[in-house]
């Protein structure tokens, strides 16, 4: 048996983040992981997705602007883009990773980690034991909703979907939420032909309407076929082809693609060794602990409470200064954690919506501004459209939320979530002073509209 001050299980972003805090403040650490270190994000989501968006976007920004657009000439070179992709999620190999932990002398073990009894994790037949805390890191996996056919589709999810070796002649997405808004871009711009399948009635259902109106108009325009409201009844493999069959219709594609909600990773964590049980989300408290159980922590997605990497590393931070004796508590990525949905055009947002807001009690007013209605616009996203919202407690005159698409908008969402997390007063806010000529003006309309 190996001990260790602190074990972590699973090499995600929380995980690393937890990992490297504790070693950096002298503590002895493992950190157990059976794929690769950097997990999800890295390889199968935020990254790649990412990598896949950007080119499309480029693209499109140079054709807006007189004289580079003239320079344009032809389309995406969809091998490239692919070839880039690769290199940005190195191959699926984690080498690159590894001097990181080496660095900050962090043990790692290769393998399946389980609970096995306070402070323990099995890891084979190994044992290791924590003499100071075990922080349990193993995220979330793909789920895939209970429609008839579909496991034995073989669908893609997000991990085949961000590292395809190459772009599908046709291809139905299951889900309209970041994932899938964001995966039917990427793959329509290079040349898929691509149909989004909603069971509600509106693409990114949480965020404001008028945010699900752009991005659906966006979409359309680029001759990606929505579905919404639609109601799905089976999935069937015919010649090699999905087709999937609606209560009115029947889609067929090459492949589909299930972006339809995460589950957590706790099926064979052993967590009924410690009195809890598998398969469900990981409670934990404000100290990100799980309740009766001092020594154990949960962070990142496998505790649900925001399953976005920031707010992952932003608990594991917290919950590393609670282990070195630090008395702090989780708040920030509960009450509408700042978010991107990286789509052209691009969705930005932190806190409530208008509508969350009001069902929280909250006396809330909205002011709304065109996103690219000042002079930086000139020269950045030039002649796109969006609206930027923020969303005002009137009673207490402080920000609970706010929202922006449009070109590049997730540069304007820290300020929001600065002005948010630090309850300025609406008063202070009119005397920060956006420079001109940027984008940033537009909060200056925004407030303006407020009457400030």
């Amino acid at each position: 048996m190996r001990e260790f001050d602190a074990i972590v299980l699973g090499a995600g972003p929380a995980g690393e983040v937890a990992s490297g805090r504790l070693a950096e403040a002298g503590l002895e650490v493992a950190l157990v992981e059976e794929e690769l270190v950097g997990g999800e994000c890295s390889f199968y989501a935020c990254m790649p997705s990412k990598a896949l968006l950007r080119p499309a976007e480029v693209l499109g920004e140079a054709r807006r602007v007189p004289g580079a657009a003239q320079a344009v000439d032809g389309g995406l070179d969809v091998t490239a883009v692919l070839r880039r992709r690769d290199e940005v999620i190195h191959g699926l190999s984690d080498e690159a990773m590894l001097p990181w932990l080496q660095q900050r002398g962090i043990t790692l073990v290769r393998g399946h980690g389980r609970l096995d009894g306070e402070r323990r994790v099995r890891v084979g037949d190994e044992v290791l034991a924590a003499r100071r805390a075990v922080v349990v890191a193993t995220g979330s996996v793909a789920a895939l909703p209970p429609l008839e056919g579909l496991e034995g589709a073989e669908p893609w999810t997000n991990r085949a979907g961000t590292t395809a070796d190459a772009a599908p002649e046709s291809l139905i997405v299951l889900g309209g939420g970041p994932v899938g808004c964001e995966l039917a871009q990427a793959w329509r711009s290079l040349g898929s032909e691509v149909t989004l399948v909603e069971l509600g009635e509106r693409l990114l259902a949480g965020e404001e309407p008028f945010a699900s109106e752009q991005v659906a108009a966006a979409m359309r325009e680029r001759g990606i076929g929505l579905r919404l409201g639609a109601r799905p009844r089976r999935v069937e493999r015919r010649d090699g082809r999905a087709a999937l069959v609606l209560a009115d219709e029947e889609r067929e594609a090459e492949q589909i693609l299930v972006a339809a909600g995460r589950r957590p990773r706790t099926d064979d964590l052993g967590l009924e060794t410690v009195g809890l049980k598998p398969g469900g989300w990981v409670e934990v408290d404000e100290r990100l602990r799980v309740p009766g159980r001092d020594w154990l922590y949960a962070i990142g997605d496998v505790n649900h409470r925001a399953l976005l990497t920031h707010a992952g590393k932003y608990q594991a931070r917290i919950a590393c200064d609670v282990i070195l004796g630090r008395e702090l508590a989780a708040s920030a990525d509960v009450a509408g954690p700042p978010r991107v949905t990286f789509t052209d055009p691009e969705v930005a947002a932190v806190g409530y919506t208008l509508a969350q807001a009001r069902e929280r009690g909250i006396e809330a007013q909205a002011v709304d501004a065109e996103t690219a209605g000042s002079a930086g616009d000139s020269f950045y996203g030039r002649g796109t459209a969006g609206t930027s919202r923020l969303v005002i407690d009137t009673r207490r005159e402080r920000l609970v939320g706010a929202s922006f698409v449009g070109y590049r908008t997730a540069e304007l969402l820290h300020a929001a979530t600065v002005a948010i997390a630090g309850e300025v007063p609406l008063e202070r806010l009119r005397h920060a002073i956006p420079a001109f000529p940027t984008r940033n003006e537009v909060w200056l309309r925004l407030l303006e509209a407020y009457g400030l």
